[in-house]
């Protein structure tokens, strides 16, 4: 099972290549995933529907008892087939939907793979932990697929909507699941069902808990306003997210607890009432819909409030009926959704009252909604009519609290029917006064009929074929049922159950639902007159006030002063800390400090106090910055001093680094500090009190939180499971094997870190600086012609950098470069042509240039990329490791850089930072995941021993492959900082010095002008 849901995502990675080579065809290749699926769950449903289960199971936070467990039975391999055939059908539709033309189809078709792939695991998952995580996945995925069309604002707030409404539904489901867990004693959906802990307090409140989850999922009351919004999605998100997967989610929730919380206040009565709310409502509001997509929408509320009462119920007859309905409610609901989709590329509108004859135009269109709607009415010999008439029987069966949800569904039937003919009519029927709205002729290749239509007819034909063949699908639904406590004799799936309640009972909602129909008009008007607001009204004024009131509170403490803020959380620490202190007083038991272990360790200190000292009396910005950072150099030969030299060769480079990037900000800030007036003197004052006070209050915490250890030091015993390794290096075994999970969350949050500052100094697009090159084909030195442009299609070269013309900048090496940019000389010119290394450094201007520095960095960039390859492969007995090694290799970076600019930064490195960043993030996740495969955890480190020729014997262990993630993750950080730091202030002052050039150039051309 883990493979099919491993294929999913894997195809989704590779979607966007697929969609570039194949157009929209390229859905034709993405629907064999979820088809491999269904047929997957076809090959089981022998073993499942008699009684056997599926299992998958490997630890993956065991200390909590969370696993990565799956777990197929009957209910899930309902949900499989319907994830899976319903997402090929869609996917089929896809190629036929979307033209070649169709903006940002790649990410579309990666993430509505993706989605299937989520879906996949929620109904496969058997912990609720894993389930979380699929299920804020698909809220992930639906918010990209509803918010395709990103430059219309309806599908912005449609996707922000659903997204609020979902994840905050889920993370209050997270709190619930945490609860039952606890209560139970484990995570395991089949145990917990199995054995449902002891009712109580904390028990009822996670069922309420995650009933909310649940019910915000599945858009019932008073969360369905988000489900109409979405349908500003394509029609192909709507028929799959919103009719057949994503909104089944919270059916399939209640489904899988209730055979255990059915019985657990407030389970039934918030099941039962809210649901049947729902139903209502919903079914209401369609009748007075003239958008057929959100008349489908509406009813698919209505219909979502009904499964939920049903699948909620409890009882062992409802849960066949539930079941049977889920699958029904696919079959029908899915492809009026494709039809409204095939209505609204031919006629161009979905409004009915502009639908006008097209039962004669689209006859076989006509017919599969004829077929779906039939089967959403309740009419034999349709499934609807199988699976609806096994949930009035279970109800008929049950006690006064079902009886009253007869009613609810006996009405919601009515209006069901209602809307059914409502839509039907409004597509298909000629409309007196109204003249036949003929089918616009679509271009050849843009679109393709049948791939429209066939999955929408497949879908109307399962539902048709399934109605006679229901008693098929008796012993996978009454497996599922046999969860549930017996009470009475037990009810089958079969077409027909004979004359009785039931079947009058359906009949007359046929009668009165066309009754209905008939009186729509006036039903909408008084609906009209009824309806002051909605729930997607209160929604947006809700927000809208949040908003207003965040920024009033944003306003009012968020000042724009940094020492205000630092001042703020430096004494509510020092309050409270103060306070603690004081009360508990934790000295009392302590002995006097050591102050040092050896005469060196104190002369260190000394003196990085002193540079302390000194920094802070520095008036010069560049002084301050070199005196910190030589405090950084005296804790690195502390560290030395410990016999810690892994942790001082980080502290080595990461105060390099850090050196580095104060002095690119430094260029933008003045020389000196501002002068101190007399009014500023109390205010030093103050901070130089704090200041002190801080310092002795973190040095104190840090002295008692040393001293007050009881427990045995963990050294030693790292040392003796590095030793078990075979290695050497306690720290690097420790961040890359050990402990690598805390590794893989650093190295995430350093990108994240990145990419924030890069947006910081990115207020707007990456900017793309032109260089001054000749045009190509112009007259060159000698008679000769430049070359063709190096950028196709532009008549200059854009170096930007980002690394985007690294071609380019790579190519600069071809051209003998003199002093001036603007003097380039082709190869086979009358001068020959000199290779230069350092070839953009002729951009910079003279006074920029050192000699020097250029010859020096000539001599140091190779040696210290060695050194940092040498670092990372020898880390795992030697000082080094991934986090050192990709700082020393941004170092040579940020030499080549300091030597020959921004230009010569771009040649050095001509791969884009995301790059790296997204390559080391990968490589991190792609180690983890192999861990899991061969391993059987996560993160499990494994060697790979072989022989070969000359080398003979070798090993490969995962750790250092998980090492080269973190180097290339560091290095793009690095790289990304200088780029945004240190090319872009670069790119900046160039401007603001030729923008003062041009001013001066104007003024004296206007003083020239006015003395003539």
């Amino acid at each position: 099972m883990l493979w099919l849901i491993v294929a999913h995502f894997a195809t989704a990675c590779c979607a966007g290549p697929l969609v570039r080579w194949l157009g929209p065809r390229a859905f034709l290749a993405l629907a064999l995933v979820p088809a491999a699926a269904a047929v997957w769950a076809g090959t089981r449903y022998g073993e499942v529907a008699g009684g056997g289960v599926v299992t998958e199971h490997w630890p993956w936070i065991a200390a909590l008892g969370v696993h990565l467990s799956l777990r197929c039975d009957a209910l899930a391999l309902l949900m499989v087939l319907i994830a899976g055939g319903i997402g090929a059908l869609v996917m089929v539709y896809c190629a036929g939907y979307f033209s070649s033309g169709e903006p940002r189809l790649r990410a579309f078709a990666a993430s509505l793979t993706a989605f299937a792939g989520a879906m996949l695991g929620l109904v496969l998952a058997d912990d609720l932990i894993v389930l979380y995580v699929l299920w804020e996945l698909t809220s992930v995925f639906s918010f990209l697929l509803i918010g395709h069309g990103a430059q219309r604002r309806t599908n912005r707030r449609a996707a922000l909507q659903a997204l609020l409404v979902t994840a905050f539904g889920g993370l209050v489901m997270l709190v619930g699941f945490l609860m039952l867990g606890q209560a139970a004693g484990t995570y395991r959906i089949s145990a917990m069902v199995a054995e449902p802990p002891q009712p109580g307090g904390l028990v009822s409140g996670g069922v309420a808990l995650v009933l909310v989850g649940a019910l915000s999922k599945s858009a019932v009351w008073p969360f369905s306003f988000w489900l109409p919004g979405a349908m500003a999605a394509p029609t192909p998100v709507s028929a799959y997210l919103h009719a057949a997967a994503m909104v089944k989610a919270g059916v399939y929730l209640v489904a899988r607890l209730a055979p255990a919380f059915a019985d657990i206040v407030p389970w039934r009565a918030m099941v039962l009432a809210l649901g049947a709310v729902t139903m209502l409502l919903g079914g209401w509001r369609a009748l007075r819909e003239t958008d057929l997509k959100r008349l489908l929408a509406f009813g698919t509320v209505s219909q979502l409030g009904f499964l939920t009462l049903v699948v909620g119920d409890g009882s062992r007859e409802a849960a066949v009926a539930g079941a049977a309905m889920v699958l029904a409610h696919a079959l029908f609901k899915a492809p009026l959704f494709l039809v409204v989709g095939i209505i609204d590329q031919a006629t161009g509108t979905r409004d009915l009252n502009r639908l006008s004859g097209l039962g004669r135009s689209l006859p076989w269109v006509c017919a599969t909604a004829v077929l779906a709607g039939l089967s959403m009415a309740g009419v034999p010999p349709l499934f609807g009519f199988a699976s609806k008439e096994l949930t009035v029987s279970a109800l008929l069966h049950g006690g006064a609290a079902e009886l009253w949800a007869l009613a609810a569904v006996v009405a919601g039937s009515v209006l069901t029917t209602a809307y059914t003919l409502r839509f039907l009519w409004g597509a298909f029927a000629a409309k007196g006064g109204s003249p036949p709205l003929e089918p616009v002729t679509v271009p050849r290749g843009t679109r393709t009929g049948a791939r429209t239509f066939l999955p929408a007819a497949g879908c109307a034909l399962c539902g048709l074929v399934l109605g006679p063949g229901a008693a098929w699908l008796d012993r996978l639904v009454g497996r599922y049922a046999a969860a549930f406590p017996a009470e009475g004799p037990p009810l089958h799936l079969a077409l027909w159950h004979g004359f009785g309640p039931a079947l009058g009972l359906s009949a007359l909602t046929w009668v009165l639902g066309a009754l209905v129909f008939a009186a729509a008009h006036p039903l909408g008007v008084f609906g009209d007159k009824l309806s002051q607001f909605d729930g997607d009204q209160v929604f947006a004024r809700a927000l809208w006030n949040l908003e207003r009131l965040s920024l009033q509170v944003t306003g009012t403490v968020q000042r724009g002063s940094l020492p205000v803020y630092l001042g703020t959380a430096l004494v509510v620490l020092l309050g409270f800390e103060g306070v603690e202190l004081a009360v508990d007083k934790p000295w009392q038991h302590l002995g006097p400090p050591r102050l040092f272990d050896s005469l060196p360790q104190l002369v260190v200190a000394l003196g990085v106090s002193t540079v302390g000292v000194l920094c802070v009396l520095a008036q010069q910005r560049m002084k301050a910055a070199v005196l910190a950072g030589i405090t950084g150099y005296g804790a690195a030969l502390l560290y030395v001093l410990h016999g810690a030299p892994d942790l001082a060769l980080t502290q080595f480079a990461v105060e390099t680094v850090s050196l580095i990037i104060f002095v690119l900000v430094l260029r933008r800030l003045p020389a000196r500090f501002p002068r101190q007036n007399r009014s500023w003197r109390p205010r030093r004052m103050v901070q130089l009190v704090f200041a002190v006070a801080m310092g002795t209050l973190v040095s104190g915490l840090i002295y008692l939180t040393l001293a007050a250890r009881v427990a045995n030091p963990s050294g030693p015993e790292l040392a003796t499971a590095t030793e078990h390794e075979n290695l050497k290096n306690v720290v690097a075994t420790t961040l890359v094997d050990l402990r690598a999970w805390d590794t893989m969350g650093e190295s995430a949050v350093l990108a994240i870190a990145a990419v924030g500052v890069t947006s910081l100094v990115y207020l707007r697009r990456r900017a793309r600086v032109p260089v001054a090159l000749p045009v190509p084909g112009s007259p060159g030195p000698g008679g000769s012609r430049f070359p063709a442009p190096l950028v196709p299609g532009s008549a200059s070269v854009a170096l930007d950098d980002t690394g985007a013309r690294r071609a380019a900048v790579g190519r600069l090496d071809a051209w003998k470069l003199p002093a001036r940019p603007d003097a380039l000389q082709p190869r086979g010119s009358a001068v020959a042509p000199r290779r230069t290394w350092l070839a953009a450094s002729v951009t910079l201007a003279p006074e920029g240039r050192s000699v020097m520095f250029e010859v020096m960095a000539r001599l140091v960039f190779h040696p210290i990329v060695v050194l940092s390859l040498y670092l990372l492969f020898c880390a795992g007995n030697l000082p080094g490791g991934g986090f050192t090694s990709g700082l020393v290799a941004g170092l040579a970076v940020a030499v080549r850089y300091l030597a020959g600019g921004r230009l010569e930064l771009a040649a050095a490195a001509p791969v884009d930072a995301g790059f790296l960043l997204g390559l080391g993030l990968l490589i991190l996740t792609v180690t983890g995941l192999a861990g899991l495969l061969l391993g059987g955890s996560v993160l499990a480190s494994g060697t790979v021993h072989a022989q070969l020729p000359l080398i003979e014997g070798f090993h490969a262990a995962s750790p250092v492959l998980f090492d080269t993630g973190v180097y290339l993750l560091v290095l793009g950080v690095v790289l990304d900082i200088l780029r945004s730091l240190g090319s872009e202030i670069d790119r900046r002052m160039e401007r603001e010095r030729a923008k003062k050039a041009r001013e001066g150039q104007e003024r004296r051309g206007g003083q020239e002008g006015a003395g003539s």
